[in-house]
């Protein structure tokens, strides 16, 4: 394993080349230049997601650990007084260290072996390669670069391959990419030609080949080589890209076996260099429990400061007595140190040692009942809400922003096709047919019968130019393409698509009979409705859809011999691409696009050309050059996309409709209603996406629109924000404003004039952003993020290209779609639904952030209570820098005495019914802007600290004043004993506290008062009923004390008395807490009971009245 670690880092200097060459199956050939070949050496092929080896373990992790303030402090305090003469034994401090590091310790050790375990199972696994011409099988760690490897089917892929060849004769297989990237869905990869006829391991004997390609890279959607290999004794030269290679972790399905020879191997693989950690987040209520320790600290040196000098002055002014030695208290350095340190180890205690153990465990067990939230488990895709992380799991409690996608996210991203405008006739499908659009009064029309030359050019393109994959459900073998049984009506198929928007098209053509049966013989093949034989079309270059194209194109070649270039996408950038003969369609193809934008539907231009044979020789000449390059390749080859892509024939516009997901429109209301702002972002253009939010409640009648939107210029951007700015500020009152802003404006809005825009924002109850790409959505969330309030934001998507705003959110969502898994996998947490959001932020977030800040708090409080008594008795002991508390109490006062309600409280309790949180989201505005760890806040929780501790200190002092014995016989008792009253009074008030403070009494809060208390006596009749050796206390004084103390009536019933006394403030706190909230939730207010209770009236059913109301204009205007 060093060996390894070692040759991967000589393999990761910044100096290696760019580029890396495999010679396949690592065989120089001098066919292709290598007479002088000197193999270059690769890591192999070990796995390692371990942390520690039993070398490192022990150091590194208890670096880790001791970088914590709390854990580092303690370190110190124990070695202070390991090193002079301090008032409490050390094991006070190193014990409860010692514990805390320990549980810590374990819990991270066995998370690491239960990864070398994994580790072991993968680089043990059992693989197949080829060597001199045989199969020979070896463990997979063994496999070194260069190597050809075999896989059969449903097996995983050992480490990253060229695909060579498979059992297809076409040189296809099938993957399953769910452990990569969460994707279900079956993946085509294909072989280069040169090689797919190499189908048994004899056949690699005669096989001449190397692999250029970049160095590993982390992208699981780029990759950029070239293979060259030799032909009939030529040399050829051949792109590969993503298609034709195998990640490690993908899985082979309906495929016999493959061939593949390794590129990357071991730590370099993709899967391995993803596995990386995310960028860490940290919670409002993490920051501010940090802020607390170290206040704490200030705090402590300061009343150490103090004590030592008012000790000074006292024995200054005052005779000591005569048992202290002289000059044991004269001024000098090492004494004023020496106290400084006794008094700093005296009210160490005041640091809660346990908090940091007791947040992560209740974090951890916190965030299952997430996952356990069968109301939260979508059925559709048989997934429950899953929770990426539990270190912010408060954070869901205080979100103020919300930043949402829309496709796939607020809609069900499942596309039916509906419209489309051919010509300019707009024509409708009516019950799976094809009809004229009606005009206004007209009724139902009859179905197309006659098809114009144009219409069977647009269907031609919706039927080809695509990446669909078929599967014949009723027989046939689908793992080979195109099914060798043929469905003479296409029901039979089952149509596979990266694209929502591809498979509608493509099922749209199947119910008006036009056909597609896949791919067989490396033909697309189709079938039209008027026609008998099978149409069949070669595909000579696919031109994959790209964010800033933001189209697809297809040539093919049909059986005649004609090239044609197909196209589709986004309407701004097909129209662009028009030739300027053929722009005379081009008027009336805007404004149904408009027209289909404000139905709310999706839009998509059809374009084509007609490509001459020498056109297409010099397509063909830029494409090789651009992809065989190794040196900026997709630079080079979007910029021949572009220049193919010019001088097309406008065909139609098609419009697919995707429906609301279920309570998309209640949900926004809620979260509304409970003061988080939600923006929208999206790729759609403005009338789609403005008319998307009037359907789910985003915007609603009673709003203001303002647009910035057709911004070209800098100046005309801050112009445009001015004058919306002065519209809001002469706005009457209750006027509320929305703005829609579009990405071509942000860009000059968050260049150059970031401020003001942020401004206008703040003052809009809702934000819309349309045609916006990746990096702005990122762009827009770090704007709010870093405003100066610096508000909670979360941001919530189900694509790949949402994943950049979900990781620059403080919180990070995913939706379980339809477009992959990588926003699930980038999120913090995901679930199937829009509408479990507001379960997530209303009930799971205001619960968690509810339990923490008050487990922060209590773990606080309950030291400052402990410290108290110290504090007093200083005053009293002449700042003796003695203590009143055993050692025992001290030691286990954190570690038993307190720690077990607490912790339970912070994962069970309910203060407010689960569904009063969800009918009342107003509830939520109550805990924002961390609220229950404000200032005033804490001071309270402290103030508390400190009554209760004088009370416990003073109640004690009064009961032995003036020698009184609390026992029948007469008998006094000493400082232990009162030590132990004042204590064991401190212990019985912060946890009766914290039952006052219960509100919902479940069987494991029961439980673990129940279990404190018995154990807690337990152990101390242990500690106190036995002489204990030297080694374990100095003295042993406090033998039977314990019990003797709990003997006593007149003890009992002091402790009754001053927990009445101390509670009383709670008590009255409590009440007054109590009727707030009752009025909190009983208040005549919105809830999310139904429409009737959220929506006001003219905002009922918008979205159906809306959609008759534009579908009737859109009549008139055909009309």
């Amino acid at each position: 394993m060093l060996r390894s670690c070692r040759v991967c880092k000589r393999c990761m200097k910044h100096d290696r080349p760019e580029t890396r060459t495999v010679h396949v199956g690592n065989r120089a050939s001098a066919a292709l230049g290598d007479e002088a070949y000197v193999p270059e050496k690769f890591i192999d092929n070990r796995v390692i997601s371990y942390k520690y080896t039993l070398l490192t373990f022990l150091p590194k992790n208890l670096f880790e650990q001791f970088r914590r303030i709390a854990n580092f402090y303690f370190l110190v305090v124990g070695i202070i007084q390991l090193l002079i003469d301090t008032p409490v034994t050390p094991i006070t401090s190193i014990l409860p260290l010692v514990f805390v590091i320990s549980v810590t310790a374990i819990k991270q050790g066995y998370e690491d072996w239960l990864r070398h375990k994994a580790d072991r199972d993968v680089n043990n696994r059992k693989s197949t390669v080829v060597e001199g011409g045989s199969l020979k099988d070896c463990k997979s760690m063994h496999i070194k670069v260069g190597n050809i490897v075999r896989v059969q089917i449903n097996e995983e892929f050992p480490c990253d391959l060229v695909m060579l060849s498979s059992s297809d004769p076409e040189g296809k297989c099938y993957v399953t990419t769910a452990n990569l990237d969460g994707e279900t869905n079956l993946k085509t990869h294909v072989c280069v030609p040169e090689t797919r006829s190499y189908q048994k391991d004899s056949d690699f004997d005669r096989l001449e080949a190397k692999i250029e390609c970049e160095q590993p890279m982390a992208d699981l959607y780029r990759f950029v080589g070239n293979m060259h290999v030799v032909r009939n004794g030529e040399k050829v030269v051949h792109s590969l890209s993503t298609e034709n290679v195998l990640l490690r972790g993908a899985r082979l399905k309906n495929t016999t076996y493959v061939f593949g020879c390794a590129i990357y191997t071991g730590q370099e693989t993709k899967m391995a260099l993803n596995s990386k950690f995310k960028k860490t987040k940290f919670s409002r209520v993490e920051w501010r429990m940090n802020t607390l320790i170290i206040l704490f600290i200030l705090v402590l040196f300061t009343l150490s400061s103090l004590f030592t000098g008012l000790k000074h002055w006292y024995t200054k002014t005052f005779d000591l007595p005569w048992y202290v030695p002289p000059g044991k208290d004269d001024l000098t350095a090492s004494y004023v140190v020496e106290d400084f340190l006794a008094f700093m180890v005296l009210f160490n205690y005041i640091i809660p040692i346990s908090l940091y153990v007791t947040v992560e465990m209740q974090k951890f067990i916190g965030s299952m009942f997430f996952s356990w939230d069968s109301e939260m488990y979508d059925p559709r895709t048989d997934l429950p809400a899953q929770a990426n992380t539990s270190d912010l799991n408060e954070e869901l409690g205080q979100v103020e922003y919300l930043f949402t996608d829309k496709t796939g996210t607020l809609t069900e991203n499942m596309m039916c096709f509906r419209l489309c405008s051919i010509q300019g006739a707009v024509f409708e499908e009516i019950d799976g047919q094809l009809c004229p659009f009606p005009s206004p009064g007209q009724l139902q029309p009859s179905p197309v019968t006659n098809w114009t030359d144009k219409m069977f050019e647009f269907f031609m393109v919706l039927v080809l130019c695509h990446t669909v994959r078929v599967d014949n459900v009723s027989g046939g073998d689908a793992g080979f393409g195109a099914s060798t049984v043929y469905s003479s009506d296409g029901q039979d198929y089952d149509y596979h698509a990266s694209s929502p928007d591809e498979k509608a098209l493509v099922e749209a053509c199947r119910r008006y009979g036009i056909i597609y049966h896949g791919i067989h013989d490396e033909l697309m093949e189709v079938t039209f409705p008027t026609e008998t034989e099978m149409r069949r079309y070669k595909v000579l270059h696919i031109l994959d859809f790209s964010p800033t194209r933001r189209c697809m194109s297809i040539i093919l070649k049909n059986d005649q011999g004609e090239i044609y270039l197909l196209c589709k996408g986004a309407e701004l950038a097909v129209f662009n691409k028009i030739a300027a003969t053929d722009r005379g369609d081009l008027p009336a193809a805007r404004t149904h696009v408009d027209q289909f934008a404000v139905l709310g539907l999706r839009t998509l231009a059809i374009a084509n050309r007609k490509l001459t044979a020498e056109e297409y020789q010099q397509i063909e000449a830029l494409l090789t050059e651009a992809k065989t390059s190794l040196q900026d390749r997709e630079q080079k080859v979007e910029q021949v996309y572009n220049e193919i892509e010019q001088e097309l024939t406008l065909l139609g516009i098609t419009a697919v409709e995707d429906r609301l997901q279920e309570d998309v429109p209640e949900t926004i209301t809620a979260l509304r209603h409970a003061g988080i702002k939600v923006w929208v972002l999206t790729g759609d253009k403005e009338e789609t996406a403005v008319n998307i939010s009037h359907s789910t409640g985003h915007f609603h009648s009673g709003m203001v629109e303002l647009r910035l939107t057709n911004i070209t210029s800098s100046e005309q951007s801050l112009e445009r924000m001015t004058d919306l700015q002065k519209t809001v500020t002469m706005a009457e009152n209750g006027v509320e404003h929305v703005l829609i802003v579009s990405g071509q404006s942000l860009t000059f809005a968050l260049a150059d004039h970031r401020n003001v825009l942020l401004q206008l924002c703040q003052t809009c109850v809702a934000v819309l952003c349309c045609r916006m790409s990746p990096i702005q959505k990122a762009q827009v969330v770090r704007l709010i993020k870093q405003s100066p309030r610096e508000p909670v934001t979360a941001a919530i998507g189900d694509g790949a290209n949402d994943v950049s705003m979900i990781q620059e959110a403080d919180v990070g969502l995913g939706i379980m779609g339809k477009e992959g898994r990588q926003a699930v996998q980038n999120s913090d947490y995901a679930f199937g639904k829009f509408r479990f959001l507001s379960r997530a932020l209303l009930l799971h977030g205001h619960y968690y952030y509810v339990r923490l800040s008050t487990l922060v708090q209590y773990c606080f409080y309950k030291n400052v209570a402990l410290i108290t008594p110290q504090a007093f008795y200083q005053i009293f002991s002449s700042f003796s820098a003695q203590t009143v508390f055993d050692p025992f109490f001290l030691l286990f006062y954190n570690i038993t005495f307190t720690s077990l309600p607490i912790l339970i409280y912070g994962i069970f309790e309910q203060h407010v019914h689960r569904e009063k949180l969800l009918h009342k989201p107003t509830l939520y505005r109550r805990i924002s802007r961390n609220s229950n760890l404000s200032w005033m806040k804490f001071t309270q929780w402290s103030a508390l600290g400190l009554w209760h501790g004088s009370v416990c200190f003073f109640g004690g002092f009064l009961l032995f004043q003036n020698d009184v014995s609390v026992e029948e016989d007469g008998k006094l008792y000493g400082l232990r004993a009162w030590g132990s009253i004042v204590h064991i009074a401190v212990v019985f008030v912060v946890n009766f506290k914290l039952a006052l403070m219960t509100y919902y009494w479940s069987w494991p809060i029961v439980a673990a008062f129940a279990f404190s208390a018995v154990g807690n006596l337990a152990l101390s009749f242990v500690v106190t009923g036995f002489l204990w050796p030297s080694w374990a206390t100095d003295t042993n004084s406090f033998y039977w004390v314990q019990i003797q103390l709990m003997s006593s009536l007149t003890v009992w019933l002091f402790f009754l008395v001053i927990v009445s006394i101390a509670l009383l403030p709670d008590l009255l706190i409590r009440i007054v807490h109590d009727i707030k909230n009752h009025r909190a939730i009983y208040r005549p207010c919105c809830s999310v009971g139904g429409a009737s209770t959220i929506f006001p009236a003219e905002f009922k059913d918008t979205e159906h009245q809306g959609e008759g109301q534009q579908r009737s204009a859109f009549q008139s205007s055909l009309s």
